[in-house]
Formats: C-alpha cells, sequence, structure tokens
C-alpha cells in the first residue's frame, strides 16, 4: 500500500506561501479565450466520438433560495421557484444539441448536478429533467453509474432523498461548511444540526453508495477550538468524505463577501492553525488524505482509485472516471471534450439567446496541443497520486523527461532539498511534508506561469 501520512510542516507552509491554480484542468480556465466557439467544440466532439469511450455529464442549476455570503460560484439568489422553469426548458433544449454530437451507445459512467443549489427545483422538474437526460443519453438502468447531486439540508423536503434516489442518484455531497451557529449567521447560511442529519439519515436509509460533507475554514468567528468542535461533530456524523475548504475572500469579486465584517475573520496563523487541526484530527480518525482539501475513508472509492493509480481530477474536484468526455450543461458549466476545454456563456440571458437560436451556448474554450496535454498528464500524476514515473510519461508521449523537463528538473532540486519530494530512479515521489504543497510542485511544470502571464489564483494554503 502507497505511504498515505501527511506532515504539517509550519515553517515550509509559510516558505511556499503563493497564489496558484488548483488545477481542476491544463490550461487553466485563464487560458481560455472566446477564439474558441462552437465550431472548434463541435470539431473536438467529432474527434471524441470517433474515438468513442464513455461519457460524463455534469448540470449546472443556479439557483439559491438565499445568498451565502462566502460563496463565490455564478448563482442567482431568489426566492422565486418559477425562474426554474425557463431554465430548465432550455437545459432541455441544450441536452437535445448536445445529445446529437455523440452515439447513444457511449453511456454515460458519471453524472452530476451542481450549482447553485439543484434541489431548489422542484420535484417535478427533478423526475422530468432526468427523464429527458435519459431520453438524449444512454444512462446505466442498473446503479453501477455515478451519479451525485450536491445538496443543500436546508430544502430538502421528507421525500426529496427518496425521489433522488428513485430517478437514478446514488452519491450525495452535503454543505454545511460550520455547525457553529455564531459562524452561521455571520455568512447567512443558519443550518441546524436536525436538517443535516435528517438529510444524511435520509439518504443512508435510501442507500445512498457515498456521503460526502463540505467544511470552510477561514469564515468569520472561527476559532481552532470552534473548529475543532465542528470537525468533532463531522467525525461522529461519519460521512465517507470530507473536503475542507479554505475561503479566499475576495470581495472585490464576489460581491456577497462585501457582506462579512473583515475585522471577524480569523488571522492568517489562526487559519494554519485550523488546518493542522483539521489535517490531525481526521487522519487520526482514520481518514486518508486524497489531496487539495480533500479526505475519505480507506474503502472509499476515492481512495483506492489513488492506491491503484487511477483517480482522476476535473471540475468537479477528484474522480475515478479519467476516460470519461465530460459534457457540460447549463450556464456557465465547463465541459472537456477530446483535447478541448469550453464553457458556456454565464449570464441566463445570453444563455437564453443563444439555446433558443438552436445555438451550442459555448462562449470561450481552448484546444490542447502536445505541450498541454504532455503537462497535464505530469500535474494529473503528482496531483492525484504524489509520484511520477518518468519512463512512463516518456512511453506516453515520446519524449526524454529528463531532456524536455530539464529545467523543471532544476527547480526540483530546491523542493528536494526542503524535504517536499524526492528525485531518484527516474522517479517524483512527493514526500509527506510536500502533499500540502503539491500545488507549488505543480506550478514547476506549468508553462503559462512560467512564461509569467499576468494571471490571478488563490492562496496554495
Amino acid at each position: 500500500m502507497k505511504q498515505q501520512n501527511i506532515v504539517f510542516d509550519l515553517e515550509l507552509i509559510k516558505r511556499y506561501d503563493k497564489s496558484g491554480p488548483r488545477y481542476t484542468s491544463y490550461p487553466t480556465a485563464v487560458q481560455f479565450h472566446d477564439g474558441f466557439g462552437e465550431a472548434e467544440y463541435r470539431q473536438h466532439a467529432a474527434a471524441s466520438n470517433a474515438a468513442g469511450g464513455p461519457l460524463s455529464l455534469y448540470f449546472h442549476i443556479p439557483f439559491c433560495d438565499t445568498v451565502c455570503f462566502y460563496c463565490g460560484c455564478n448563482k442567482v439568489a431568489t426566492k422565486d421557484r418559477s425562474r426554474a422553469a425557463p431554465y430548465l426548458q432550455r437545459v432541455h433544449r441544450e441536452l437535445e444539441l448536445q445529445s446529437a454530437l455523440f452515439d447513444r451507445n457511449r453511456i454515460v459512467d458519471q453524472l452530476h448536478w451542481g450549482g447553485g443549489t439543484p434541489t431548489f427545483i422542484s420535484h417535478d422538474e427533478m423526475r422530468a429533467l432526468m427523464a429527458k437526460t435519459r431520453d438524449c443519453f444512454t444512462l446505466h438502468n442498473d446503479d453501477t453509474g455515478e451519479y451525485s447531486i450536491e445538496i443543500d439540508p436546508r430544502e430538502v423536503k421528507s421525500d426529496t432523498i427518496a425521489l433522488l434516489r428513485e430517478i437514478g442518484f446514488n452519491r450525495m455531497s452535503l454543505g454545511v461548511q460550520d455547525f457553529d451557529e455564531r459562524v452561521q449567521i455571520a455568512v447567512n447560511r443558519v443550518q441546524s444540526d436536525a436538517q443535516t442529519l435528517g438529510a444524511l439519515e435520509a439518504a443512508r436509509r435510501e442507500g445512498f453508495k457515498s456521503i460526502s460533507m463540505d467544511l470552510i475554514y477561514g469564515l468569520p468567528h472561527q476559532s481552532v477550538a470552534s473548529f475543532e468542535r465542528t470537525l468533532e461533530r463531522a467525525i461522529a456524523i461519519d460521512a465517507d468524505r470530507l473536503t475542507v475548504f479554505n475561503y479566499a475572500h475576495l470581495p472585490e469579486i464576489f460581491k456577497p463577501q462585501r457582506r462579512i465584517n473583515e475585522a471577524d475573520l480569523p488571522a492568517p496563523q489562526v487559519k494554519l492553525d485550523i488546518l493542522q487541526i483539521s489535517i490531525e484530527k481526521l487522519t487520526a480518525a482514520g481518514y486518508v488524505y486524497i489531496g487539495m482539501d480533500h479526505f475519505a475513508k480507506p474503502d472509499d472509492e476515492l481512495a483506492v482509485a489513488q492506491r491503484d493509480g487511477t483517480l482522476y481530477r476535473n471540475f468537479q474536484g477528484y474522480s475515478t472516471h479519467s476516460e470519461c468526455d465530460l459534457v457540460g450543461i447549463g450556464a456557465t458549466s465547463i465541459g472537456m471534450v477530446g483535447d478541448s476545454y469550453a464553457q458556456n456563456l454565464k449570464g441566463l440571458e445570453e444563455y437564453y439567446a443563444a439555446i433558443d437560436a438552436g445555438k451550442l451556448a459555448i462562449f470561450r474554450g481552448v484546444g490542447l496541443d502536445r505541450d498541454d496535454k504532455l503537462r497535464r498528464d505530469v500535474i494529473t500524476r503528482l496531483i492525484c497520486h504524489f509520484e511520477l514515473e518518468m519512463s512512463t510519461v516518456e512511453q506516453a508521449h515520446g519524449i526524454v523527461f529528463n531532456d524536455y523537463f530539464a529545467n523543471e528538473l532544476k527547480d526540483l532540486v530546491g523542493m528536494q532539498a526542503d524535504g517536499l519530494l524526492t528525485l531518484q530512479g527516474g522517479r517524483i515521489e512527493v514526500q509527506p511534508a510536500g502533499k500540502l504543497l503539491i500545488r507549488n510542485i505543480c506550478m514547476v511544470f506549468d508553462r503559462y506561469l512560467r512564461e509569467k502571464q499576468n494571471q490571478r489564483f488563490s492562496r496554495v494554503i
């Protein structure tokens, strides 16, 4: 079994504290451009379809009943539930347009509803959307697909979970963020323990295969002691996966964050202390550190995939389906089809206009060249598995690793001296002290960062 431990080295973290990509894609979204549109997407879809293979579908449902002040997602906060109907009408039409590009023998192995709040829509709308998806694409009928949905426990009625299971979902992500009521009030997300536990217990009762819980550290009024209580509560609930995200306060970009009182935010050192206690408590409770905020039980499919070398990373985070082409549906959705990434229009009116005109709603993207695909492979291997066999990359891409990445390897020597990784025997192996700094290691192989193109990212820790 691969080494799964992690070391929190405060001195190293402070030394390497800088901004950088989260590598849900490479090239990252800042490289997307409007020279890539519907015509280019159709070309890549045709090439992908010729190659065949399974599909993954992502649906963006942007509506929320109330706005959480920390949120940086593309969403529409409204009490008017009727606003979902015209949106879903276009989503149904987009499903028709997208499905025309792909053969029906390409089975959908992975499906995800995100947002926003997917459970904002009515039960009838949920049924209709999944039925339309089955009309347009070939879904599994035997529960072997990985079909997941993001849940706001405040939006769940007594029979919602049963309905979701009935229409095909078998995995769920629960938004919690913090169990402390003072923190909840400060970020406008008041959610009782009873609501959270009710959703979780219903999911278990209905036979959901994997239940994930999201927490955020760095929110107003959080302290090491308060977040430790939240962690203890989360551990007692016994979710299969936990994600512990770092809150990035960027009020100049995300308007809802302007309603957060900056004086109430924990100091940088407190955030680091919270991160440290999170790692210590979760690993002591038996969770495996997958990487990039993610923890999972040892028998969870993410942990299993990491051990057997099949873990992947995409726009939904870590995944077990690297072989799938990802089709994005809905406003602002991002797809990965063939050797390309493509993003839909963000504004509802613009999205509606494109779909109503019978066009795909793609407004920007990027086609990958040989160098992009090579570097994506290197970054994916490192960020998913914390190790890389140079010979494997050489065979896959027809290069001599030491020659192609001569400058990058020179940069890694300093990281080796700091104990982040080892370079020997044609291998790069990330050490326990380097796992929290995996973004820094991956950034060495990022050509666009090396060219110092103007970019803005969140801090790595």
